[in-house]
């Protein structure tokens, strides 16, 4: 991502008020405040998903939550992907992680779907890896204070607890900046700036 451009920025998550401020819903509550930093427009229903646009830096960019449900995520982003003609390359997909602490943050570009199910539809639909991916950290079971008994299942379908809340809240400022460094090219400085989010 050098050259001011057209991008897609995707979160994850599932629809409905069940779901909302839940572990699994973390891809939504982050593209809900980058897009209020970007000063979006009105959220629109398209193709399966909520969307808006917004201009930064002399990029336009459209966030995108699907309601399609998580494990069918791909089938509402490839409509976007299909009609404003957007490359993999120019599209950042922001999502939870079980395999981080709570709190981590990494991104990356490529990479294999890791049990997401989530990115496993965007990858199936889309036909390549090559998207840049926001990570956010949620913890697992076992590890980080977690009980060990919670079933994985319902961990992610848990409402986060005023911690995470808290931890979640710090990251979002530096979370925009990163994204900006993207837009602006210097994605080894965004890498430097959020992969030290631990």
């Amino acid at each position: 991502m050098a050259m001011k451009r057209e991008v897609l920025v995707v979160g994850l998550g599932n629809p409905g008020a069940e779901y909302e401020n839940t572990r699994h819903n973390t891809g939504f509550n982050f593209v809900d405040d980058l897009s209020a930093r970007c000063h979006c427009g009105m959220w629109k229903e398209k193709w399966n998903a909520l969307y808006c646009e917004a201009s930064l830096d002399g990029n336009r960019l459209f966030f995108v939550k699907p309601l399609t449900y998580m494990n069918r995520s791909g089938n509402a982003v490839c409509h976007f992907t299909s009609f404003f003609k957007i490359s993999p390359e120019n599209m950042l997909v922001i999502h939870d992680d079980l395999d981080m602490n709570t709190g981590r943050i990494k991104l990356v570009q490529g990479g294999g779907h890791g049990g997401h199910n989530g990115i496993k539809s965007l990858i199936d639909c889309i036909g390549s890896r090559d998207f840049f991916r926001l990570k956010i950290g949620i913890g697992r079971p076992g590890r980080g204070g977690v009980h060990p008994d919670f079933p994985v299942e319902k961990y992610v379908l848990s409402l986060l607890t005023d911690q995470e809340h808290v931890i979640f809240n710090a990251r979002k400022e530096p979370i925009f900046s990163g994204v900006k460094q993207i837009l602006a090219g210097n994605v080894a400085r965004a890498k430097n700036t959020l992969n030290s989010l631990k």
